[in-house]
């Protein structure tokens, strides 16, 4: 009988030399023209309090990746199903990242990378502490 084994998802701080490289891996020359700005955009319209600045990129280890704004101020979020809330920078980043993901995965070009990183990222935020507000969020 095979037993099913549980995989903890864990996140890894991107230091400086990696933060060009690891995105341009996964999403070679999309990521500064496409989807960094476009994860950005994504923040204005979902909270009044991002106001821009450095933002945390993280990679996963199932392969996945995701940034979040560098703050210790919690972000007050209305997101377009109806969902308004407070979340920390960290869940505010995640549930950015998915909605651009989300979005962008109706692109021809960025359907396989950004439909993969959405279900690697949304596996990560199962077991995240604030996974019922992003989960509110996104659904």
């Amino acid at each position: 009988m095979k037993e099913d084994t549980i995989m903890t998802i864990y996140r890894v701080k991107l230091n400086e030399d990696e933060r060009i490289n690891y995105p341009a891996y996964h999403f070679g020359d999309n990521f500064p023209f496409r989807i960094e700005p476009f994860i950005y955009n994504m923040a204005r319209r979902l909270s009044n309090d991002y106001q821009g600045g450095l933002w945390i990129m993280y990679e996963l280890t199932n392969g996945g990746f995701y940034m979040s704004p560098d703050s210790d101020t919690p972000f007050k979020v209305v997101c377009m199903n109806g969902y308004e809330g407070k979340m920390s920078a960290d869940a505010f980043g995640i549930t950015v990242c998915l909605y651009a993901y989300s979005h962008l995965s109706f692109s021809e070009e960025l359907a396989d990378v950004c439909g993969e990183q959405f279900h690697l990222l949304r596996d990560f935020a199962l077991d995240h502490c604030e996974a019922r507000k992003i989960f509110s969020a996104i659904d």
